[in-house]
């Protein structure tokens, strides 16, 4: 079950602010009031938004769940499943819990990232409105993230010091992405891609200043 909070003048105005959060209708959730509104003195001061919980009942949930357990019985992997929605990303986020972390994961994600797609297709099927999906093993989105922001960090440090480039190895679009991000308000560093999938990589290069 997914479930939000959040605010509006009115209950009405609250709910709707939620259901738009879930990307679902009213007749597929259930809500509670935690606050209600207040007009405050004359109107203005110490005025409060009404503020409610509401939880989806749709079955997304119960479908990602039984689709990888499925795909783990096969896999020969005892996994648990900790699903939730995160509010500021607008998305579903599923996190494994196992003690094969390492044949979950894949080298560099990349048996994970099959699996969040998978997951992704089973999810939209027959959807008018795509809902994103991330599966993550023990916070290693994160911790990827961070390792690939301190490469960029170092390699982008080299190729200053000696105004050359440097090809990394390849990655996905999601990790390409985090590397153009780190650096792009570097001082003379330009990054850029090339190759085709799944070879495709990033350059660092170094930028001299036009005269």
């Amino acid at each position: 079950m997914r479930t939000v909070t959040a605010k509006g003048k009115t209950i009405d105005e609250a709910i709707q602010n939620a259901l738009e959060m879930l990307n679902t209708t009213k007749d597929k959730v259930t809500f509670k009031v935690i606050d209600l509104p207040s007009a405050g003195f004359m109107g203005v001061f110490g005025s409060k938004p009404a503020k409610v919980e509401v939880s989806v009942n749709d079955e997304t949930d119960d479908i990602i769940r039984d689709f990888l357990t499925e795909v783990f019985e096969k896999m020969q992997i005892k996994a648990e499943f900790e699903i939730k929605f995160d509010e500021e990303e607008g998305m579903i986020v599923v996190d494994i819990k196992s003690e094969q972390t390492g044949v979950i994961i894949g080298k560099r994600g990349a048996t994970l990232d099959a699996l969040q797609y998978l997951v992704s297709l089973v999810v939209n099927k027959d959807k008018e409105e795509y809902t994103k999906v991330t599966l993550d093993v023990e916070n290693y989105r994160e911790k990827r993230k961070r390792a690939l922001q301190d490469l960029a960090d170092k390699i982008a440090q080299n190729v200053q010091r000696k105004r050359g480039r440097y090809a990394l190895e390849p990655m996905n679009p999601y990790e390409r992405r985090i590397i153009h991000a780190s650096l792009q308000n570097y001082k003379n560093i330009i990054t850029y891609s090339e190759g085709e999938e799944p070879n495709r990589h990033i350059v660092i290069e170094y930028k001299r200043d036009k005269v």
